[in-house]
């Protein structure tokens, strides 16, 4: 389970990093609000990454 939370928070950071790239490109989003997203976004992704992307499929849920 907790590795089922870590993952959907990382994909979301991972989100946070994609998508005010595109609404800076489409004029939707101001530069700096975008570079606060996209180092928040980066720095969670880096922080829950590691607890789950290299665990085996078959692991027992705890």
């Amino acid at each position: 389970m907790k590795s089922l939370i870590l993952k959907i928070i990382s994909y979301l950071a991972l989100a946070g990093t994609i998508i005010p790239s595109m609404l800076v490109f489409f004029g939707d989003m101001d530069l700096q609000t975008n570079k606060n997203i996209m180092t928040i976004s980066m720095i969670i992704w880096f922080v829950t990454v590691p607890f789950w992307i290299n665990k085996k499929v078959d692991e027992v849920v705890e």
